[in-house]
């Protein structure tokens, strides 16, 4: 044997900065892949567009809802002012409205009404001319409703029932004005 000693290495120490990357051998002809910094731009560009396009349908939805509200909002007071014109119209078609205005423009009532049968043309009743003095054509049913609305002789020309405050129309040919007004009621039938 030898009179020298064995020399040996020291032993080296693992750490993890020293650590060799192990990675495995590329195959023949195939190019090393690399990171692309292109791929992630193109990553965080459709996020925001994402993020973009989101924010934009919320603002449009909730533009649609306000418009959808004022819609409505705009239909109840359309509802509301059909009632009112129907009421008016109710009112304006009512007897005793009708009965009033008939009676302003000189009409009375008949109380010996005549009927015409038509299956054979009989005359039913005996025919006499209506005496405006005799009976009255006041209401006998009261209609508060029509209170205030002007007759169609009050009315001015061009002027509707919702019209206001207007004078008595007086005939341009000298004809004689419309009967004053009777008291005593619309005349009802006696049937039971």
């Amino acid at each position: 044997m030898s009179a020298l000693p064995a020399q040996t290495r020291p032993a080296r120490r693992w750490s993890p900065t020293a650590a060799p990357r192990l990675r495995p051998a590329p195959e023949p002809g195939e190019r090393r892949a690399r990171p692309r910094l292109a791929y992630a731009v193109v990553a965080l560009a459709s996020i925001g567009a994402i993020a973009v396009v989101q924010l934009l349908l919320s603002i449009a939805m909730t533009q649609g809802a306000y418009e959808m509200d004022e819609q409505l909002l705009r239909q109840a007071e359309l509802q509301r002012e059909q009632q009112k014109l129907s009421d008016d119209l109710d009112r304006l078609e009512s007897p005793q409205f009708l009965a009033a205005n008939a009676e302003a423009l000189g009409m009375v009532p008949n109380a010996a009404p005549v009927y015409l049968r038509l299956s054979d043309g009989a005359v039913l009743g005996d025919p006499t001319a209506a005496a405006g003095a005799a009976t009255s054509s006041a209401s006998l049913v009261p209609n508060a409703l029509i209170d205030g609305v002007p007759l169609v002789t009050e009315r001015g020309e061009g002027e509707t029932a919702k019209g206001g405050e207007g004078k008595p129309a007086t005939p341009a040919d000298g004809t004689p004005a419309a009967p004053p007004a009777l008291t005593g009621g619309l005349p009802t039938p006696a049937t039971h």
